[in-house]
């Protein structure tokens, strides 16, 4: 069915999403590497890779060097980061990478297969609770970016609640359910969303909007004029 590849040194974990894959996806193929070297070795001879999972703590990689090196030589290969690190501005620097998708270890199993599934229907995966929480200030982003503020005060109400629900990693079916709308609906305002920002996907939008507060944005919306 699918062709996956998960690069981590720890041998218990490549088993146990092993298993994940094997009762979730039957006849997918995993391919393992335990370093950096080992599984862009793997990506060469195996060309039809549908997706690689890629751990950010490998021995011969630090941080996201490891996702650099893999877009450099097959900027074509799929790779989402699998890893402990919870940081939020570690998440938004992976999609700036190029990452399709963010996966924590601590994702219960259920949860993991249901990530996969949606990565590799082609739609990108947040990890929805961190991506909730506000940054600290260690973490802010930039001063914001006039245009993009601009760009965002031209969105409709609803646009705003679906961009605020983008950032936050939340599937178009979700947005609809939390929403009380279609999820054809949703499409149109996130291609709506799309256009107003001048960005070609919900990785650029969510990165666009960064470094605006999008929740005091919507409450100043509801706020009676004086």
């Amino acid at each position: 069915m699918y062709t996956l590849m998960v690069a981590d040194d720890h041998p218990l974990f490549r088993e146990a999403i092993g298993a994940v894959i094997a009762s979730g996806l039957p006849d997918s193929l995993l391919l393992e590497a335990d370093s950096l070297e080992g599984a862009l070795l793997k990506a060469e001879e195996h060309e039809e890779v549908d997706l690689v999972l890629l751990d950010l703590g490998l021995p011969d990689a630090e941080g996201l060097s490891g996702l650099r090196q893999i877009r450099e030589r097959r900027p074509d290969l799929p790779v989402a980061i699998i890893s402990a690190d919870q940081d939020r501005r570690t998440i938004l620097d992976a999609l700036d990478l190029g990452a399709v998708g963010y996966i924590t270890k601590s994702t219960p199993r259920p949860d993991l297969l249901a990530a996969l599934t949606r990565i590799l229907e082609g739609q990108l995966y947040l990890p929805p609770d961190i991506m909730r929480r506000p940054p600290s200030e260690a973490q802010r982003t930039p001063p914001v970016d006039e245009d993009i503020r601009r760009r965002i005060s031209e969105l409709t109400g609803k646009q705003l609640e679906v961009l605020i629900r983008l950032t936050h990693g939340a599937s178009n079916k979700v947005i609809a359910r939390e929403l009380d709308i279609a999820e054809t609906t949703v499409k149109t305002h996130v291609s709506a969303i799309l256009r107003k920002l001048g960005v070609t996907g919900r990785v650029q939008a969510i990165l666009a909007a960064g470094s605006v507060d999008l929740d005091a944005l919507l409450t100043e919306r509801h706020e009676p004029s004086r």
